[in-house]
Formats: C-alpha cells, structure tokens, sequence
C-alpha cells in the first residue's frame, strides 16, 4: 500500500432478526462501526457508542452499490453519501454521512457528518485515501456478493 493510502474492504453480514444483510464498510481491516465509536466516544459525543450500523440494502434503496460507494447522490440524503446507517437498520434515522470523491487514482472519503447533530465536528476523522483499482475491486467483490446473497435467499 503507497504511503497515506489505506485499505478498504467491505463485510456482508447477515441480521438473522431482520432477515437481512447489512454492509460494513473496513479501512485497514477495522470495521467503520468501531472506528467511528472510538472517535465519538474520545470526542465525548452523546450519544456515542454502539449508535451505528451497517447498511441495509433491502431497507433502502441504495441503487447500484458500485455507484453507492462512489458518491452517486441519493435522492433524500443530500449530497453526501451514507456509509454507515442507524443501529436499528433505517439509515435515515441516524446515518453517518460522508462526501465521497472519486478520481483518476485515488477515492477520498472526508467531511463526516451526523445529520441530525449538526453541531458535531468530524474534521479529525478522515479524510481517508483508497487507491482508486483497489477499490473499485473491493466494490467489485462487494458486489459480487451481495448479488451470491440474493440468489441465494430466492432459493
């Protein structure tokens, strides 16, 4: 990995008491989940710890992931992109929101927000670097398993 740039991965897991799978986004191996609470909860954020979860593609309609992931605004959630949503599965309840910019060689992940705590300040939180092949084949085996899911589930 080039100096500065860091690693990202996506998790599918399944939610057996909502009968659906959620994504969780990984930089450097660490899911999102426990990077964002170690932040809050050091910045003394309330509330803070165990407020997020992950993405909930049956619960919202995200459109294709691969565009998901790289920026594509979503009509209902503004310009920034949800990379993480509430605990309870709805990402408009409480979604950590990020701008998410793809280049030539690089996707950057910076300027988080909690939409509803407005006043909260994420500036020492990212910005995260991700070299643009890296990713895009992380996207791509994200896709890829979410589409083995959902042929699964119709069986």
């Amino acid at each position: 990995m080039t100096a500065g740039l860091r690693g990202i991965g996506f998790t599918v897991g399944w939610l057996p008491e909502r009968r659906a799978h959620a994504i969780v986004p990984t930089i450097d191996g660490q899911p999102l989940l426990d990077l964002i609470d170690q932040f809050e909860l050091a910045a003394g954020m309330q509330p803070s710890g165990g407020a997020y979860g992950g993405l909930i593609p049956t619960f919202y309609r995200y459109g294709p992931l691969n565009e998901h992931f790289l920026g594509k605004e979503n009509p209902g959630l503004g310009p920034k992109t949800a990379v993480l949503g509430c605990e309870c599965g709805d990402v408009g309840c409480w979604p950590l929101m990020a701008r998410i910019t793809p280049t030539g060689n690089l996707v950057v992940w910076d300027d988080f927000e909690q939409g509803h705590r407005p006043a909260r300040d994420y500036s020492s939180f990212g910005p995260f670097r991700f070299d643009r092949r890296q990713y895009d084949a992380a996207l791509d085996m994200l896709c890829a398993e979410i589409a083995a899911t959902e042929s699964s589930d119709e069986l």
